[in-house]
């Protein structure tokens, strides 16, 4: 994929040049970005979407989607068949406290029952050319490094470099950050990370594994540094995805709530972990087919407001992942529809209180659908940061198969919003009894 060259406005070029300008500019191509710029363009909207990098690139991720993330694809037009590159999973294996549990999907009216598997680096292509194929202009080695403001302070575009350093820039009445947990463009308006939110650091590899073929996604939530009970329990939890090519996915993700956060060689401890699994799992480093890279996960709405002066904060930028369960792709594409469908009413607006009323929106929207459910994801992710208390959970939960049930539920934000079952109900009141995320 690359962007046209009449698209990317020089510094020098006349202002207002019709050549340059577009209806909404989004900053980053991943999830998020593409998302948006997708509803964006099937709204009628030019949408300049600005990527630093090149399409395939890679992703530090898991590579495993729960249902929620298929519905997303599926809204977006993607084909998820099998037949079309995709992996498809029953549910979630669950291994801890001597245990091993299979947890199938919930059948539900709102989800399909069946869960993905896909490498980053080709689900962002997927989803960066859908956008494309919906209208969006995408300019990929393009790297934007500050907003454009005017005089009254509202974000009116960005400025950044082309593959080539030429200074470029581009401007719109809206901006969308994308950019992932960097959140640059908002930093730069003085809109930084909350420390007192949740935050996680993953690290993964690709092996090549005979247990590259698997119906379930595979969640280890006691990790060893030996044989169980007979050394350290580590801190975090971990997984491994097949990918259906030859190799898994193996990972694992630690919790800013953990004593061990910041404080651990976390390629050492993932090293550590899978050295103890059984040898034919091939999980060894002469197995492995990259090295070990790491990510932070920014969970549970650690940057806000979503939206101020023009600029809105979509996806990863506004700390947008489950700290339930360290998901973060479904509500990226999510969050990015929020966004487009609250753009387009607000570009349908005069500029002024009106249009402000109608951006207002987004925000507002993702307070409803997420601030409660994150606010309990906060309150889960303080308890299960002391290894004893996961361990005791793990010990005591694992051997009753409808209680983890209800967990798979609430843990994966799998419910049928009116109606359904009687854990449903009671996930939602747990949900409207907690205050939302501020």
């Amino acid at each position: 994929m690359t962007a046209p060259d009449t698209a990317i406005r020089p510094e020098n070029a006349p202002v207002g040049d019709p050549r340059y300008t577009a209806d909404v500019i989004v900053v980053g191509a991943g999830p998020s970005g593409s998302s948006a710029a997708y509803w964006l363009a099937t709204a009628g909207l030019d949408v300049a979407l600005v990527e630093k990098t090149t399409f395939p690139r890679e992703k530090v991720c898991g590579d495993g989607l729960t249902p929620r993330g298929t519905r997303a694809l599926i809204d977006m037009g993607i084909d998820v068949s099998q037949e079309a590159g995709w992996l498809h999973n029953r549910g979630l294996r669950v291994i801890g406290g001597g245990q091993r549990l299979h947890l199938d999907w919930p059948e539900l009216t709102t989800f399909p029952a069946y869960g993905l598997v896909r490498p980053r680096a080709d689900l962002d292509a997927l989803l960066a050319n859908q956008a494309v194929k919906a209208g969006a202009r995408l300019h990929e080695q393009t790297t934007v490094t500050e907003p454009i403001l005017d005089r009254a302070g509202r974000v009116v575009g960005v400025k950044g470099r082309s593959a080539d350093k030429a200074p470029v820039e581009y401007r719109a009445p809206l901006v969308l950050t994308c950019e992932g947990v960097s959140g640059k463009l908002a930093q730069k308006l003085g809109v930084h990370r909350n420390e007192r939110r949740p935050l996680g650091v993953a690290v993964r590899r690709y092996y090549t594994s005979p247990k590259t073929h698997d119906d379930y996604l595979e969640s280890w939530l006691e990790l060893w540094d030996g044989k169980p009970n007979e050394s350290d329990l580590l801190p975090g939890y971990g997984w491994i995805f097949g990918m259906g090519d030859g190799t898994v996915n193996a990972g694992l993700g630690v919790l800013s709530t953990s004593a061990g956060f910041q404080k651990t060689d976390y390629r050492a401890m993932l090293k550590s972990w899978l050295d103890n699994t059984p040898d034919e799992w091939g999980l060894r480093e002469e197995n492995a087919t990259c090295p070990t890279r790491g990510a932070a996960l920014p969970m549970g709405f650690n940057r806000t407001p979503h939206y101020l002066r023009g600029l809105l904060l979509v996806g990863d930028s506004g700390g947008s992942v489950n700290p339930f369960n360290g998901e973060g792709i479904p509500y990226a594409m999510e969050s990015g529809k929020f966004a487009a469908e609250a753009v387009v009413q607000a570009l349908a607006r005069p500029e002024g209180p009106s249009r402000e009323r109608a951006l207002q929106a987004y925000p507002r929207r993702m307070q409803q659908e997420w601030g409660a459910y994150y606010r309990l994801g906060a309150a889960f992710v303080k308890l299960i940061g002391n290894p004893q208390v996961m361990q005791a959970c793990t010990r005591h939960g694992l051997p009753h198969p409808a209680l983890m049930r209800f967990v798979l539920k609430l843990l994966a934000n799998l419910t049928d919003p009116h109606g359904g079952d009687v854990s449903d109900r009671v996930i939602h009141v747990l949900t409207r009894l907690t205050p939302a995320v501020r």
